[in-house]
């Protein structure tokens, strides 16, 4: 799991169809970003770009929810505050809590997570001790999620949250968690279908919508599909170089989920470095990482 990078915490709350999850990481941390999904809802996503001046991280939120479910984050972020971590201001620190959310609005019957959700998967995560186990599956983030839906919604199959990480024999670790609610089928190393489609084999790919349904039923079944990736090494890693990790996790996606970055998926990267191993081979790193985001993919439907 990502918690076999030395300081990770990951803790979840679970509704009904939808679910928070938060990735704390140790002090010190900073990452970058990448989306190459049509449709994402992110927060504090610019912050990441190597060109801005805030480098540090101290958890990633993926959540349920769409849109409305970026407001966990809030209840985030006043947790960490509580906890004195953050960006050191006059007025106080203010966490950096860089969030991307999935839609999941019809499994939950259009109850997104609220900020408290999201302050109670930062407590599940702060009781858990480092390096602890945590569920994988419909639970989080995951709880509301589908695949196999490029052949037409009604086709789809249940997605979820895995985890999975890689290690050198440096001491270098490169941990993962995706929330998988893809438009296309999830797909195992030698390319067989995990978890996918059940229309026939000779249906076509992206069906239109009938002719009696109505306008905003075809949108929101455009935009209902994203993968979310965490990346985390131990590696000391600039925030550039973090960059490039996450274009790298965005690799392991396009091996494990075919399609994969279409207009209707909202797929966003996060990768963070802990700084505690220097030296470290940024490509060999990044192998690592497109290697953990796509078996990350693969552990959430397992």
């Amino acid at each position: 799991m990502i918690t076999a990078v030395p300081g990770v915490r990951v803790g979840h709350w679970t509704g009904e169809g939808t679910g928070v999850t938060v990735i704390v990481v140790p002090p010190g941390s900073l990452g970058s970003y990448e989306v190459r999904g049509g449709a994402p809802a992110t927060r504090e996503t610019a912050l990441l770009d190597p060109l801005r001046t805030v480098a540090r991280v101290d958890a990633i939120v993926l959540t349920g929810g769409s849109a409305f479910g970026l407001a966990t984050a809030d209840g985030v972020m006043r947790g960490l505050a509580d906890l004195g971590l953050g960006f050191e201001t006059r007025g106080g620190v203010v966490p950096i809590v860089p969030t991307a959310a999935v839609y999941d609005l019809v499994a939950s019957n259009g109850h997104p997570p609220r900020p408290e959700d999201g302050r109670m998967a930062l407590a599940d995560a702060m009781r858990r001790p480092i390096g602890g186990a945590f569920a994988l599956g419909r639970v989080g983030a995951g709880a509301g999620a589908t695949v196999g839906k490029w052949k037409g919604p009604d086709h789809a199959v249940p997605g979820g949250l895995g985890s999975a990480s890689a290690a050198l024999p440096d001491g270098v670790v490169v941990g993962a968690v995706a929330v998988v609610n893809a438009l296309g089928d999830v797909i195992a190393a030698d390319g067989t279908v995990l978890a996918g489609s059940t229309a026939p084999p000779d249906a076509p790919a992206f069906p239109p919508p009938p002719d009696d349904a109505p306008a905003p039923d075809a949108l929101s079944e455009s935009i209902e599909n994203t993968t979310l990736v965490a990346v985390v090494t131990n590696a000391r890693c600039t925030k550039l170089e973090c960059r490039l990790l996450a274009e790298s996790a965005h690799h392991g996606l396009v091996r494990s989920i075919h399609p994969s970055h279409t207009r209707h998926d909202g797929d966003v990267a996060f990768a963070v470095s802990t700084g505690e191993v220097e030296g470290v081979h940024l490509d060999r790193l990044r192998v690592l990482a497109s290697e953990v985001a796509a078996e990350a993919v693969r552990s959430a439907v397992a």
